[in-house]
């Protein structure tokens, strides 16, 4: 077969280009250390490689998305619990101040020192976090949330915003809680109600609501609103019950700790033995905050020793300590809420650890470079292009004249 000249060159060219190639391409393995940098060093293992660096890139965002919901939700975890050191001195002096033996300028300093109390608390809910944002005001992080007015009540600016984080593919996590959920949403002590004593008459048999509560909504939504009364008297086991204009409950039989069925969907049970003529009202209530909880004990310690209505200053006591308690153990809820988010968080960050050490191992497994096997075949390559190299050289000069 004739080989042309131009053939000749061309060929040559072209091994010695793809000599070059592999020399380079083996050069560049070398470099890196991996075996698969590009599609046409092995196809397959290219787009499973792809994968894993997606899986990987995801298990970075992941973490650090841990990490942060982590910082968050352990800021609130200590918080929590300040705020139950502080409820529970809150509660030792309160329970300090029923002592019979404390005097009225005793009992003004123990008020001073819940009033203390209470200024604490307003400022752990107010705290900020190392960027400056308010950990309690949902989304309205730069709005301090609770404000103390005049009057002593706290009123809450903030909303109802809860933030998440994603911590694995179909994973959420809550990093803030809203601060009305955490301080002002806590459970009535008695149900769903408030109790109004009168003060004339006087509530001279201990009288009071031990629980009042909504057991038929549908039943109770379907008339209001409410306004009930109860009435004792004039006979002694005499009990009536208007709501409104509206009479609900009747009975001539009554007898102290009863449960009391209202026709509209509510159950009340009542404590001490009531005399003729004693009253009191309920109001719907189904939530009361800690700030108007310690502000109503606050207001019980600084009537000091009281000489008239004991009965009721004990009773008014009794509530406020039982609503007490119920803060104390929706707070601690709160922060077991916050702790309980942490072990996920931990278990996560665990898992994750767990699986990126697994595709690691086996994306290794595909791309590291066994450098024994590279090196011999670098060699060779080497080799191939010098012989390629002299081959042309030597070829490209002969003629027929070299043999004449």
């Amino acid at each position: 077969m004739r080989v042309s000249t131009s053939q000749f060159y061309y060929q040559s060219t072209q091994l010695m280009s793809q000599k070059t190639a592999d020399v380079n391409d083996q050069m560049a393995n070398l470099s890196s250390g991996k075996r698969v940098l590009t599609a046409k060093d092995d196809a397959v293992s290219y787009s499973t490689l792809a994968g894993f660096k997606d899986d990987l890139t995801n298990i970075d965002k992941y973490k650090r998305n841990i990490t942060m919901a982590e910082n968050n939700n352990s800021m609130q975890e200590v918080i929590f619990a300040d705020v139950e050191t502080l409820l529970d001195t809150f509660k030792q002096d309160l329970l300090l101040a029923n002592n019979g033996r404390m005097s009225n300028e005793d009992l003004q300093s123990i008020a001073a020192q819940l009033r203390n109390s209470l200024d604490q608390l307003i400022d752990l809910a107010n705290t900020q976090d190392e960027k400056g944002d308010y950990i309690f005001s949902g989304y309205q992080t730069e709005q301090m949330p609770f404000s103390q007015q005049v009057d002593g009540s706290v009123i809450y600016s903030g909303d109802h915003g809860v933030n998440q984080l994603q911590i694995a593919k179909n994973i959420n996590i809550e990093t803030n809680q809203a601060g009305d959920a955490a301080f002002l949403k806590i459970n009535n002590a008695i149900g769903d109600f408030t109790v109004n004593y009168p003060s004339s008459p006087a509530n001279t048999s201990g009288l009071s609501v031990e629980s009042a509560v909504v057991t038929d909504r549908n039943a109770y939504n379907a008339s209001a609103p409410h306004n009930y009364t109860f009435t004792f008297g004039p006979g002694v086991a005499e009990l009536n019950v208007l709501d409104g204009a509206v009479n609900v409950y009747s009975t001539t039989t009554y007898t102290a700790g009863q449960n009391i069925p209202l026709s509209n969907g509510v159950d009340v049970t009542l404590g001490g033995n009531p005399l003729p003529g004693e009253s009191f009202s309920l109001t719907e209530q189904e939530e009361v905050s800690v700030f108007e909880t310690m502000n109503n004990a606050i207001a019980w310690v600084e009537q000091g020793i009281v000489s008239t209505d004991q009965e009721q200053h004990q009773v008014d006591y009794n509530t406020v300590l039982n609503q007490l308690s119920s803060a104390m153990n929706h707070l601690s809820s709160r922060r077991s809420d916050a702790g309980i988010r942490l072990q996920v968080l931990e278990n996560q960050q665990s898992r994750h650890l767990d699986v990126e050490l697994n595709i690691t191992t086996n994306k290794s497994a595909i791309e590291d470079l066994d450098f024994a096997k590279a090196i011999s075949q670098f060699e060779q390559s080497q080799i191939a292009l010098q012989v390629s190299q002299q081959t042309f050289s030597k070829i490209q000069n002969l003629s027929l004249f070299n043999y004449l």
